[in-house]
């Protein structure tokens, strides 16, 4: 087994994850519909973390296998990419605003969940069950928060973003049959995509000899936050770039609270000693980047955009560098 054919293959289980979460999504919105559950339930529960199940998924079962640093690598990776990436690139198609009502609540959120991981990496590593709860209640906390707002009818680009997939009917099963097949589909194809992903990253790790942290931080993290770049780069393509802050904004906080903390509830998660004195400032300076450019109302423009692409090129050079 050659090292090409480890990377193809965990290419495919990304495809294959991508494709299986967006499939269980659509169907357990699809059945919750028939049952007649309300969208704003359904945004928060199935939508909110079917569309966190490849980075929920690759971290459990990496940490399952004994391979948490390929977890703890995805969860960082994942974040300063979603900023650097996800943001720089459609800002060269045209500026994203950061304006918007409810922006700068979900960003002051984001930061505190960036400084309350890093924290409790600080108290503890590797990361034990406690630490696990008190991440994963940060996302119960803000779920809560969010179906509260919802409620009053408050304005929030991230609850809007996870409603909108239950209120229409375009890509949605149409009964209840076809519903289940998509869920279950869906179901299985996570498992399969994410055992394929940790298996290779782990021979590829092993091919390189390097750690598999540096695959996470790197080829998985780029993977699975493929989703985000691709919904912003059409987005911005069709004049809609604002959806960009709030599709980052809440894959960064679910990465956070629900993915590291349902990961750190499946068993000890390692972070590796060179992530304290690099990659977790990196993803820290990503956060605060956002937060001033959110909290200033400045536009994401061009300029900003080519900023962000050189620094993520930037940094996966870095990484690269590192373990030559």
């Amino acid at each position: 087994m050659t090292l090409f054919f480890s990377v193809a293959m965990l290419i495919v289980g990304i495809v294959i994850l991508i494709l299986s979460g967006d499939w269980l999504v659509r169907g357990a919105a699809a059945l919750a519909r028939h049952w007649g559950v309300p969208a704003l339930i359904v945004g928060l529960t199935i939508v909110a973390f079917g569309t966190s199940a490849p980075e929920l998924v690759v971290s459990v079962q990496a940490v399952l296998r004994g391979t948490s640093e390929l977890a703890s690598g995805n969860v960082i990776g994942s974040n300063s990419a979603n900023v650097f990436l996800a943001l720089g690139a459609p800002a060269l198609i045209m500026a994203i605003p950061t304006n918007m009502p409810g922006v700068g609540r979900n960003a002051v959120v984001c930061l505190i969940a960036t400084i309350v991981f890093i924290t409790l990496a600080f108290f503890s590593n590797p990361l034990q069950i406690w630490q696990g709860a008190i991440l994963f209640g940060g996302i119960l906390i803000y779920l809560i928060w969010m179906f509260r707002l919802g409620q009053l009818g408050t304005e929030d680009p991230i609850l809007a973003e996870m409603t909108e997939i239950n209120e229409g009917t375009d890509g949605l099963p149409t009964n209840i049959m076809l519903s289940s097949a998509f869920v279950l589909i869906g179901i299985i194809g996570l498992a399969f995509g994410g055992d394929m992903i940790v298996d290779h990253a782990v021979k590829i790790a092993s091919y390189l000899n390097v750690s598999e942290t540096v695959i996470g931080l790197t080829i998985v993290a780029i993977g699975t936050s493929l989703p985000e770049v691709a919904t912003v780069l059409v987005a911005a393509y069709r004049g809609h770039s604002e959806v960009a802050i709030g599709n980052v904004l809440g894959s960064n906080v679910f990465n956070l609270f629900a993915v590291m903390g349902a990961a750190a509830l499946a068993g000890p998660v390692t972070i590796e000693r060179q992530l304290f004195f690099f990659d977790i400032w990196v993803m820290l300076a990503a956060s605060v980047a956002l937060f001033i450019y959110i909290m200033t109302r400045q536009p994401i423009g061009k300029k900003t955009g080519a900023v962000f692409l050189l620094a993520y090129a930037f940094y996966i050079a870095a990484v690269v560098r590192n373990v030559m």
